[in-house]
């Protein structure tokens, strides 16, 4: 048996350097948002990630002015579909 680390990333290293475009970010805001809201309360560890995350990204007000179907037609017209 050797003596390695299971997990090689110390948890409190950042990992990626993630960029999104608005409809990504749109998205992604969203999914974590449900995530963080179906939580119980036994899953506090959870909330604090997940509340960590969300608070990097920009705030609900400005989630909402982000019209997902304008942002995703925009892409539709740059890919050329």
């Amino acid at each position: 048996m050797t003596d390695e680390p299971t997990n090689l990333i110390p948890a409190d290293a950042p990992v990626i350097d993630l960029q999104l475009n608005a409809a990504e970010m749109k998205v992604t805001y969203t999914a974590l948002k449900a995530f963080f809201d179906d939580f119980g309360h036994e899953e506090s560890d959870m909330h604090v990630l997940v509340r960590g995350i969300l608070g990097r990204l920009p705030g609900e007000h400005d989630m909402r002015a982000i019209d997902l179907d304008a942002e995703l037609e925009k892409l539709r017209e740059l890919r050329g579909a």
